[in-house]
């Protein structure tokens, strides 16, 4: 699968992962509230963000440090984060 870095395609496949991995039922990926509180009006636990984390580390070849989780309160700050470490990525490759 290609490698999405674009913030609008990476929310839309942070979506996508989380409604695959945590078994949501009658949302879409293009009908999911990016600003929406996973916590608070999804219901997901540290371990949901877990297994989430891990798909979306394979995909991205990034590493999502277990102590940014809690910081990680909805679809748009982790896909912010996934271009975030996606760019130090690139820095880092291009020195």
């Amino acid at each position: 699968m290609p490698m999405k870095t674009n913030i609008e395609e990476i929310i839309l496949h942070v979506a996508r992962v989380m409604i695959d991995e945590l078994k949501l039922e009658d949302i879409t990926p293009e009908g999911f509230d990016p600003d929406i509180d996973l916590v608070d009006e999804i219901g997901i636990d540290s371990m949901d963000l877990a297994t989430v984390a891990l798909v979306l580390r394979d995909h991205y070849a990034i590493r999502i440090e277990e102590d940014d989780y809690p910081k990680l309160t909805n679809v748009r700050l982790i896909a912010e984060y996934i271009e975030q470490k996606l760019s130090e990525k690139s820095v880092a490759a291009a020195n």
